[in-house]
Protein backbone atom coordinates (compact mmCIF):
# COMPACT_ATOMS: atom_id res chain seq x y z
CA UNK A 1 0.00 0.00 0.00
CA UNK A 2 1.00 3.38 -0.81
CA UNK A 3 1.86 5.84 2.07
CA UNK A 4 0.73 9.31 1.56
CA UNK A 5 3.37 10.64 4.38
CA UNK A 6 6.32 9.20 5.57
CA UNK A 7 8.76 10.58 8.42
CA UNK A 8 11.95 9.19 8.99
CA UNK A 9 14.37 9.58 12.34
CA UNK A 10 12.84 12.67 12.54
CA UNK A 11 14.45 14.95 15.04
CA UNK A 12 14.63 18.39 16.59
CA UNK A 13 16.00 19.73 19.89
CA UNK A 14 14.99 22.42 22.01
CA UNK A 15 16.65 23.53 25.28
CA UNK A 16 14.29 21.38 27.19
CA UNK A 17 12.66 18.86 25.16
CA UNK A 18 13.60 16.89 21.93
CA UNK A 19 11.99 15.48 19.27
CA UNK A 20 13.53 12.39 19.00
CA UNK A 21 14.31 10.05 15.96
CA UNK A 22 10.68 9.64 15.17
CA UNK A 23 9.79 7.55 12.38
CA UNK A 24 5.74 6.70 11.24
CA UNK A 25 3.80 6.19 7.77
CA UNK A 26 0.66 6.79 7.35
CA UNK A 27 -1.30 4.86 3.98
CA UNK A 28 -3.55 6.15 1.68
CA UNK A 29 -7.33 6.08 2.17
CA UNK A 30 -6.53 6.31 6.39
CA UNK A 31 -6.88 8.42 9.16
CA UNK A 32 -3.85 8.14 11.66
CA UNK A 33 -4.62 9.67 15.09
CA UNK A 34 -1.92 11.01 16.39
CA UNK A 35 -2.33 11.37 20.21
CA UNK A 36 -0.04 12.34 23.14
CA UNK A 37 -0.32 14.53 26.53
CA UNK A 38 0.54 18.38 26.27
CA UNK A 39 3.75 18.69 25.67
CA UNK A 40 4.85 15.42 24.03
CA UNK A 41 5.65 16.60 20.45
CA UNK A 42 2.36 16.64 18.69
CA UNK A 43 2.71 20.11 17.55
CA UNK A 44 6.18 20.00 17.11
CA UNK A 45 5.99 17.16 14.33
CA UNK A 46 2.83 18.57 12.59
CA UNK A 47 5.11 21.88 11.98
CA UNK A 48 8.09 20.22 11.07
CA UNK A 49 5.88 18.22 8.24
CA UNK A 50 4.50 21.68 6.87
CA UNK A 51 7.90 23.32 6.70
CA UNK A 52 7.38 26.36 9.70
CA UNK A 53 10.05 25.18 12.02
CA UNK A 54 13.90 24.42 11.14
CA UNK A 55 14.52 20.41 11.29
CA UNK A 56 17.97 19.11 12.95
CA UNK A 57 17.92 15.61 11.37
CA UNK A 58 15.76 13.01 9.21
CA UNK A 59 13.55 12.99 6.40
CA UNK A 60 9.54 13.93 5.28
CA UNK A 61 7.86 12.38 2.73
CA UNK A 62 4.55 13.79 1.23
CA UNK A 63 2.78 12.46 -1.64
CA UNK A 64 6.55 10.63 -1.92
CA UNK A 65 8.21 13.66 -2.36
CA UNK A 66 10.81 15.66 0.05
CA UNK A 67 8.91 18.42 1.84
CA UNK A 68 11.51 20.72 1.40
CA UNK A 69 12.28 20.04 -1.84
CA UNK A 70 8.97 20.57 -2.94
CA UNK A 71 7.08 22.46 -0.28
CA UNK A 72 5.02 24.80 -2.63
CA UNK A 73 3.31 21.55 -4.75
CA UNK A 74 2.73 19.97 -1.75
CA UNK A 75 1.08 22.76 -0.10
CA UNK A 76 -1.29 22.77 -3.11
CA UNK A 77 -2.68 19.32 -2.28
CA UNK A 78 -2.59 20.03 1.72
CA UNK A 79 -5.17 20.95 3.58
CA UNK A 80 -4.28 22.65 7.40
CA UNK A 81 -6.38 23.32 10.33
CA UNK A 82 -5.11 24.34 13.67
CA UNK A 83 -6.50 24.60 16.85
CA UNK A 84 -7.39 28.73 16.89
CA UNK A 85 -8.34 30.30 13.61
CA UNK A 86 -5.66 32.22 11.59
CA UNK A 87 -8.70 34.57 9.49
CA UNK A 88 -8.16 38.14 10.50
CA UNK A 89 -11.28 39.12 13.03
CA UNK A 90 -12.94 41.36 10.00
CA UNK A 91 -13.03 39.30 7.31
CA UNK A 92 -16.60 37.62 5.93
CA UNK A 93 -17.24 34.48 3.97
CA UNK A 94 -16.95 36.16 1.29
CA UNK A 95 -13.83 37.97 1.17
CA UNK A 96 -12.28 34.51 2.56
CA UNK A 97 -13.39 33.08 -0.80
CA UNK A 98 -11.81 35.92 -2.99
CA UNK A 99 -8.37 35.67 -1.45
CA UNK A 100 -7.70 32.30 -1.67
CA UNK A 101 -9.20 31.88 -4.47
CA UNK A 102 -6.23 33.54 -5.71
CA UNK A 103 -4.05 31.47 -3.54
CA UNK A 104 -5.15 28.14 -4.76
CA UNK A 105 -4.45 27.03 -7.97
CA UNK A 106 -7.59 24.13 -7.99
CA UNK A 107 -9.83 26.51 -5.53
CA UNK A 108 -13.28 25.14 -6.19
CA UNK A 109 -15.47 28.68 -4.73
CA UNK A 110 -18.33 26.07 -5.37
CA UNK A 111 -17.46 23.13 -3.01
CA UNK A 112 -17.08 26.06 -0.65
CA UNK A 113 -20.16 27.80 -0.90
CA UNK A 114 -21.74 23.91 -0.38
CA UNK A 115 -19.70 23.49 2.91
CA UNK A 116 -20.70 27.01 4.62
CA UNK A 117 -24.32 25.97 3.36
CA UNK A 118 -23.76 22.88 5.10
CA UNK A 119 -22.12 23.86 8.22
CA UNK A 120 -25.15 26.62 8.39
CA UNK A 121 -21.99 29.33 8.50
CA UNK A 122 -23.31 32.81 8.47
CA UNK A 123 -21.37 34.70 5.62
CA UNK A 124 -22.81 38.58 6.56
CA UNK A 125 -20.84 38.08 10.07
CA UNK A 126 -17.31 38.91 10.58
CA UNK A 127 -15.06 36.26 12.07
CA UNK A 128 -14.30 37.99 15.20
CA UNK A 129 -18.71 37.48 15.68
CA UNK A 130 -18.46 33.53 15.01
CA UNK A 131 -17.99 30.76 17.65
CA UNK A 132 -15.60 28.62 18.61
CA UNK A 133 -17.62 25.45 16.86
CA UNK A 134 -18.24 27.86 13.49
CA UNK A 135 -14.25 28.94 13.69
CA UNK A 136 -13.27 25.34 13.10
CA UNK A 137 -16.23 24.45 10.44
CA UNK A 138 -14.94 27.27 8.90
CA UNK A 139 -11.21 26.39 8.78
CA UNK A 140 -12.65 22.55 7.70
CA UNK A 141 -14.63 24.13 4.84
CA UNK A 142 -11.50 25.99 3.57
CA UNK A 143 -9.03 22.94 4.19
CA UNK A 144 -11.57 20.94 2.14
CA UNK A 145 -12.11 23.57 -0.80
CA UNK A 146 -9.05 22.81 -2.69
CA UNK A 147 -8.94 19.51 -3.63
CA UNK A 148 -6.84 18.61 -1.10
CA UNK A 149 -5.06 15.17 -0.40
CA UNK A 150 -4.09 14.76 2.21
CA UNK A 151 -5.80 16.70 5.47
CA UNK A 152 -3.32 17.55 8.48
CA UNK A 153 -5.25 18.55 11.66
CA UNK A 154 -4.31 19.64 15.13
CA UNK A 155 -6.28 19.61 17.70
CA UNK A 156 -9.47 20.74 15.49
CA UNK A 157 -12.19 19.12 17.67
CA UNK A 158 -10.73 20.41 20.81
CA UNK A 159 -13.58 22.69 22.70
CA UNK A 160 -15.84 21.73 20.32
CA UNK A 161 -19.13 20.34 21.77
CA UNK A 162 -20.16 16.49 21.29
CA UNK A 163 -22.24 17.09 18.70
CA UNK A 164 -20.41 19.78 16.71
CA UNK A 165 -17.15 17.18 17.27
CA UNK A 166 -19.81 14.26 15.57
CA UNK A 167 -20.58 16.62 12.72
CA UNK A 168 -16.91 17.26 12.09
CA UNK A 169 -15.85 13.69 12.43
CA UNK A 170 -18.92 12.36 10.19
CA UNK A 171 -17.31 14.89 7.27
CA UNK A 172 -13.68 13.45 7.98
CA UNK A 173 -14.96 9.80 7.35
CA UNK A 174 -16.95 11.19 3.97
CA UNK A 175 -13.59 12.55 2.88
CA UNK A 176 -11.44 9.49 3.09
CA UNK A 177 -14.14 7.30 1.02
CA UNK A 178 -11.57 8.60 -2.03
CA UNK A 179 -9.04 6.49 -1.45
CA UNK A 180 -6.12 8.94 -2.53
CA UNK A 181 -7.42 10.84 0.52
CA UNK A 182 -6.38 10.54 3.94
CA UNK A 183 -5.91 12.78 7.56
CA UNK A 184 -3.42 12.78 9.34
CA UNK A 185 -5.32 14.25 12.94
CA UNK A 186 -3.12 15.36 16.34
CA UNK A 187 -6.42 15.21 19.40
CA UNK A 188 -6.32 14.44 22.89
CA UNK A 189 -9.97 13.73 22.34
CA UNK A 190 -8.97 9.61 22.38
CA UNK A 191 -12.72 8.80 22.08
CA UNK A 192 -12.39 11.19 18.72
CA UNK A 193 -9.82 9.43 17.84
CA UNK A 194 -11.04 6.06 18.41
CA UNK A 195 -13.69 6.86 16.17
CA UNK A 196 -12.67 7.59 13.33
CA UNK A 197 -8.75 6.76 13.09
CA UNK A 198 -7.44 3.47 11.25
CA UNK A 199 -3.56 3.92 12.72
CA UNK A 200 -2.74 4.72 16.38
CA UNK A 201 0.60 7.21 16.71
CA UNK A 202 1.25 7.29 20.36
CA UNK A 203 4.29 10.07 20.61
CA UNK A 204 5.64 10.42 24.44
CA UNK A 205 8.18 12.80 25.98
CA UNK A 206 9.16 13.09 22.01
CA UNK A 207 9.18 9.57 21.17
CA UNK A 208 6.95 7.26 19.57
CA UNK A 209 5.95 4.53 21.68
CA UNK A 210 3.69 2.79 18.88
CA UNK A 211 2.41 3.21 15.62
CA UNK A 212 -0.05 0.72 14.79
CA UNK A 213 -3.52 -0.10 13.31
CA UNK A 214 -6.79 0.37 15.36
CA UNK A 215 -7.50 -2.67 14.90
CA UNK A 216 -4.49 -4.41 15.90
CA UNK A 217 -3.94 -2.34 18.86
CA UNK A 218 -7.22 -3.28 20.63
CA UNK A 219 -7.28 -6.94 19.52
CA UNK A 220 -3.65 -7.36 21.13
CA UNK A 221 -4.03 -5.94 24.92
CA UNK A 222 -6.75 -6.33 27.44
CA UNK A 223 -7.31 -5.53 30.87
CA UNK A 224 -6.86 -8.09 33.58
CA UNK A 225 -7.84 -7.72 37.06
CA UNK A 226 -6.23 -10.04 39.50
CA UNK A 227 -5.48 -10.02 43.33
CA UNK A 228 -2.19 -9.00 44.62
CA UNK A 229 -1.24 -12.23 44.96
CA UNK A 230 -2.31 -13.70 41.84
CA UNK A 231 -0.14 -11.05 39.70
CA UNK A 232 2.85 -11.74 41.68
CA UNK A 233 2.85 -14.87 39.50
CA UNK A 234 2.28 -13.50 35.99
CA UNK A 235 5.05 -13.45 33.45
CA UNK A 236 5.80 -10.12 32.91
CA UNK A 237 6.95 -10.40 29.63
CA UNK A 238 3.39 -10.17 28.80
CA UNK A 239 2.42 -7.45 31.35
CA UNK A 240 3.11 -3.63 29.81
CA UNK A 241 1.70 -1.67 32.71
CA UNK A 242 -0.17 -1.87 36.25
CA UNK A 243 -1.51 -0.72 39.33
CA UNK A 244 -2.33 -2.01 42.36
CA UNK A 245 -4.94 -0.86 44.72
CA UNK A 246 -6.32 -1.93 48.24
CA UNK A 247 -8.42 -4.28 46.29
CA UNK A 248 -6.04 -5.82 43.58
CA UNK A 249 -4.34 -5.06 40.68
CA UNK A 250 -5.29 -4.00 37.48
CA UNK A 251 -2.69 -4.66 34.38
CA UNK A 252 -2.44 -3.69 30.63
CA UNK A 253 -1.25 -7.04 29.19
CA UNK A 254 -0.94 -9.30 25.85
CA UNK A 255 -4.66 -11.06 25.47
CA UNK A 256 -4.05 -13.91 24.32
CA UNK A 257 -1.31 -15.00 26.42
CA UNK A 258 -3.96 -14.81 29.20
CA UNK A 259 -6.67 -15.49 27.03
CA UNK A 260 -8.89 -18.72 28.83
CA UNK A 261 -6.68 -18.58 31.60
CA UNK A 262 -7.98 -15.44 32.95
CA UNK A 263 -10.94 -12.78 32.72
CA UNK A 264 -9.25 -10.00 30.31
CA UNK A 265 -11.23 -7.14 29.65
CA UNK A 266 -11.00 -4.96 26.57
CA UNK A 267 -9.20 -1.96 26.91
CA UNK A 268 -9.87 1.20 25.01
CA UNK A 269 -6.94 3.55 23.09
CA UNK A 270 -7.14 5.59 26.43
CA UNK A 271 -6.30 2.58 28.65
CA UNK A 272 -3.50 1.53 26.09
CA UNK A 273 -1.99 5.31 26.10
CA UNK A 274 -2.68 5.56 29.97
CA UNK A 275 -0.71 2.40 31.37
CA UNK A 276 1.69 2.09 28.76
CA UNK A 277 2.95 5.79 30.45
CA UNK A 278 1.63 5.82 33.94
CA UNK A 279 1.59 2.40 34.77
CA UNK A 280 3.77 1.39 37.04
CA UNK A 281 7.16 -0.26 35.89
CA UNK A 282 7.28 -3.62 35.93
Amino acid sequence: MDNILEIQNLTKAYDDFTLDKISLALPKGSIMGFIGGNGAGKTTTIKLILNLIHRDSGNIKVFGLDNLDYEKQIKEDLGVVFDESSFPASMKVPHINKVLGRIYKNWDAVVFSSYIDKFGLPVKKEIKDFSRGMKMKLAIAVALSHHAKLLILDEATSGLDPVVRDEILDVFLDFIQDENHSIFVSSHIISDIEKVADYIAFINNGRIIFCESKDQLLNNYGILKCRTAEFETLDRTYVKGYRKSEFGVEALVIRDHFRGKYTVDRASIEDIMLYTIKGESR
